[in-house]
């Protein structure tokens, strides 16, 4: 049995190898440059970038300049292989691997990607698990995506940074991971959210974990670059479930899957929830200066319309608190599924906006029969009713 493992070993290095010699003589000028790079320059992913803008004009150099610099210069922190945290903070993810020149496969792709966006290329972390030696890994992955010469292409540069023997990190660069193509990194590569295959006929996580990744065009067409298009124009709430719809069609065959697809649902449902606390605070807070502008109204009416106003001052005053309680009553109806003690409020503060309604319909019959009478006989209209009711605000 050793001996298979052996030949096997053996003959993945002999395919990366080839793919290594043809890339390192294409870029062999590109690599030299990003060696001569000022130490000063690589403290920050800009100084990177602005190096590289400044050496190079298409994306294609652009991209093999930051491959280069990321696996030449950062090392895989073998210690911390299992420290993945893909909610942890952005900036952090860029900073370390800067800092102390090791990382995990979060940090090489964040580097990655915010140099790139910095020079003007676009590119996506992509999320994911792999499948190595004939068995599907089970801690998840990051790479990245980038759009270059008109079509989208796939980076790993933890991968092509090196390999891992008995838990020590091996320093050999393979260049088998710099614009990949991705009907062949899906190969190893799996994104938890198909969109990231960038593929017309995705892989779904059953056929990769049996190794069946080549194209079936028996399957539905799916369009994926219209589908990415939308997707940058969709908030990051309805990017999360757009996502987990695709990651549910496209079955939840792994744990890895199942616990993103978790987190992906509670982000949600945090994000629910603060907007629903937030959107009662606003109502409560649009009732209150309703209640406030209609007491100042009534005010003014109890004072027989005096000082004297213009007729559109008046009908202002009046519109401008009915407005604010319209808005309140509206902001508690975009509520969805609170809980008890929140529907609680919510009924409370429903029925208080239900007495009210009644004194502003009164009001605004008022005024239209107010304004429609001649100025010398609208006086006598106070003497048939007298208001002294005030709305009493919420805390």
């Amino acid at each position: 049995m050793k001996h298979i493992k052996l030949v096997l070993i053996l003959l993945f290095f002999t395919g990366t190898l080839a793919l290594q010699t043809t890339a390192q003589g294409q870029f062999a000028a590109i690599d030299k440059k990003m060696l001569q790079i000022p130490d000063s320059a690589t403290a920050t992913t800009q100084g990177i970038a602005s190096y590289i803008n400044a050496n190079f004009t298409n994306d294609k150099e652009k991209t093999r300049a930051i491959f280069s610099w990321i696996v030449n210069n950062i090392a895989y922190d073998a210690d911390n292989m299992f420290a993945i945290n893909f909610y942890g903070q952005q900036d952090e993810r860029i900073s370390k691997p800067l800092t102390t020149r090791k990382g995990i496969c979060e940090n090489f792709a964040a580097l990655f990607n915010d140099i790139c966006l910095r020079t003007g290329i676009k590119s996506f972390v992509v999320d994911g698990y792999t499948r190595q030696n004939g068995f599907t890994d089970y801690i998840p992955h990051a790479w990245c995506a980038a759009y270059v010469d008109g079509a989208w292409w796939l980076f790993d540069p933890t991968w092509g940074s090196g390999y891992l023997a008995n838990r020590k990190f091996v320093k050999k660069i393979n260049n088998g991971f710099y614009m990949a193509k991705p009907s062949a990194l899906i190969k190893s590569h799996m994104p938890f959210d198909p969109l990231w295959q960038f593929l017309n006929y995705p892989v779904t996580s059953q056929e990769f974990m049996e190794e069946r990744t080549a194209e079936n065009q028996s399957k539905p067409f799916f369009n994926f670059s219209d589908t990415l298009q939308q997707y940058e124009k969709l908030d990051h709430i309805e990017q999360l479930k757009a996502a987990c719809r695709r990651i549910q069609s496209n079955g939840v065959k792994h744990a890895l899957i199942f616990d993103r697809l978790q987190h992906f649902n509670a982000e949600i449902e945090n994000y629910n929830r603060n907007r629903d606390v937030d959107l009662y605070n606003s109502a409560v807070a649009d009732y209150n200066d309703g209640v406030f502008l209609l007491n100042t109204y009534l005010q003014y009416w109890n004072n027989q319309f005096t000082p004297l106003k213009q007729d559109a001052e008046i009908q202002e005053m009046m519109d401008t608190a009915s407005n604010k309680l319209k808005a309140a009553k509206n902001k508690l109806q975009k509520i969805s599924n609170p809980d008890a003690n929140a529907a609680a409020l919510i009924a409370q503060l429903t029925k208080s906006m239900d007495v009210i309604d009644v004194q502003v319909k009164e009001q605004q019959e008022f005024l239209v029969h107010y304004f429609s009478r001649p100025k010398a006989k609208r006086k006598s209209l106070f003497y048939e009713k007298k208001t002294t009711w005030f709305g009493i605000p919420i805390n």
